[in-house]
Formats: structure tokens, C-alpha cells, sequence
């Protein structure tokens, strides 16, 4: 077996879990590859260094919070490479792992102890393809208390119009992040949905929608003088001008994350009860 190792490098924890991690596979005798831009803090595994993009290995280990999960799976996409998510970080509804269980949980994934989880993505449009989204995409002005006026369409359908400080597109996944926090469902990642949240919009009948994940979604901005940007999984942004339009689709490509038990609704429910206020 090959493993990944990817952790978030600002949190000495996330980084001395990484090391401990890499000796604890390497006494198993399993090859073992390192995202680069972490040997600086590991140069003693210097001749184990990978960039992230270029990593091909059997499951990736990601240290750290649901952000170092999303920057891992935008350098992997398309390569159907698991992820085994250790939280570091927050809150954490993508990483299954609590770090006192870690080598536990990593053995048991040695022994097969385990299963895989496909999670849908959202494949973005403007004029050209963009990276695809796991959690979400926010439309939001590049000008703080600036709104935007955009329309809505779902399969040639307009089925808004209207004026909001932003608007957010999630996959299941995302429901659970800020889709959740302006006031989207919570839906379970088994369900074939995408969904679609205005953030305080200036018309009350406003409200979310959820749509079917074979769905085309068509965002357009209205506003002529006033740009914004569309923020993919908070890793990439990309800007939008009058009359342009974002289109959203189902994506050809899926995460796969390496699960050790069925516990969706209980896991929300003891991370909506913590809030990631004392993480």
C-alpha cells in the first residue's frame, strides 16, 4: 500500500501528528509520500517529498481541518484517490478522524477495517471550465456592504430575480458549511441534490431551494458597473462582470473519503452542539 501525507503546516500539532504519522507507517513498511510544501517542516523525510498535484498514492491522510480537505482534493481531483481526514482544525464535518484516535483509526484502515464514500461535486462554468466544488461556490461584490442584483435560472427556468449580499450554490457536502450558516438545509450526502441559498436577500419570498443534481443551474449578474466574484471551496476566485453568467452542472468527477463508521446525523449533531468553539 501507498500513503499520502498532507497536513496544515500553521498548527505545530497538525505537524508533529504528521511526523508521528509518517514513522508509524513507515515501522508498517508502508511506502509513504509527503505533500511538499510540509518538508519544511519535516526535512528529515526530504526524499519522500511529492507536490500535491502530482501525488499518486492508494489514500491520502490529511491532517488538519475541512479547508486542508478541500485544498487536497482540488490538487487530486479526477484521480479517485480516498481521503482519510484527521480533524485538526474546527468544526470539521469532512474530517471523520478525532487525533486521539488517529493510530487506531489508520490501523484499522491497514487491516481493511473501512469503506468508501463518494461524495458528488459541482463542475462550474465561465466561459471556460473552472476547478469543480466539494462544499460550495459563493457569489459575493468585490465591495463590502455593496449587493448584488442577479437572476436565477434552473433548466432554462428563471426561477428568481432579485437583489442579496451574495449567493451560494452547494453540493450536499456544503450544507453543512456556509450554505448552513446563511440558513440552507442540512442534507444528507447520499441525496442527489444540489442547493441553492441567497445570503440576506432584499426580498422576503426569497428563500432556499433545492434542486435535483442532474439539474443546469444559470447564475447572471444584472447589475451593469458592478462586478463580483464567485469563491470556489474558498480556495479559488474567479470574477464575474455584467451579463456574465456562472453555469453549474453535476461534475463527471467525485471525492471518496475512507469511512470507518455510518454515524452522518450523529456526527452533526455533536459538531452543531460543540461549534467549534473550544476546537
Amino acid at each position: 500500500m501507498h500513503m499520502g501525507i498532507v497536513a496544515r503546516f500553521d498548527i505545530p500539532r497538525a505537524v508533529e501528528m504528521a511526523r508521528e504519522m509518517t514513522e508509524f507507517l513507515i515501522e508498517k513498511e508502508i511506502k509513504v509520500s509527503i505533500d511538499s510544501s510540509l518538508i519544511q517542516f519535516m526535512p528529515e523525510f526530504k526524499e519522500r517529498s511529492v507536490e500535491l498535484a502530482e501525488m499518486d498514492t492508494d489514500m491520502i491522510i490529511a491532517i488538519g481541518g475541512d479547508g486542508t480537505i478541500l485544498r487536497t482534493q482540488r490538487f487530486v481531483n479526477g484521480k479517485k484517490i480516498p481521503i482519510i481526514g484527521i480533524n485538526m482544525g474546527t468544526v470539521g464535518f469532512l474530517t471523520e478522524i478525532d487525533p486521539k484516535n488517529a493510530f487506531d483509526a489508520v490501523k484499522d484502515v491497514l487491516e481493511g477495517k473501512y469503506f468508501i464514500e463518494k461524495r458528488t461535486q459541482l463542475r462550474v462554468c465561465h466561459g471556460e471550465e473552472l476547478p469543480s466544488a466539494l462544499n460550495e461556490v459563493v457569489m459575493m461584490t468585490r465591495k463590502p456592504a455593496k449587493m448584488l442584483h442577479i437572476e436565477i435560472s434552473v433548466d432554462e427556468e428563471i426561477v428568481e430575480e432579485l437583489r442579496a449580499d451574495g449567493l451560494i450554490i452547494s453540493t450536499p457536502s456544503g450544507s453543512t458549511a456556509y450554505s448552513m450558516s446563511a440558513g440552507g438545509p442540512i442534507v444528507d450526502p447520499r441525496v442527489e441534490a444540489f442547493i441553492i441559498v441567497p445570503i440576506c436577500p432584499f426580498k422576503l419570498g426569497a428563500r432556499p431551494i433545492v434542486v435535483p443534481n442532474k439539474s443546469q443551474i444559470k447564475v447572471k449578474l444584472l447589475k451593469k458597473g458592478k462586478k463580483a466574484i464567485a469563491v470556489i471551496d474558498g480556495q479559488y476566485e474567479e470574477e464575474i462582470n455584467y451579463l456574465e453568467e456562472l453555469i453549474f452542472v453535476k461534475s463527471t468527477t467525485n471525492a471518496y473519503f475512507v469511512r470507518l463508521t455510518h454515524n452522518f446525523y450523529q456526527r452533526v449533531k455533536d459538531l452543531l452542539t460543540e461549534g467549534g468553539i473550544n476546537s
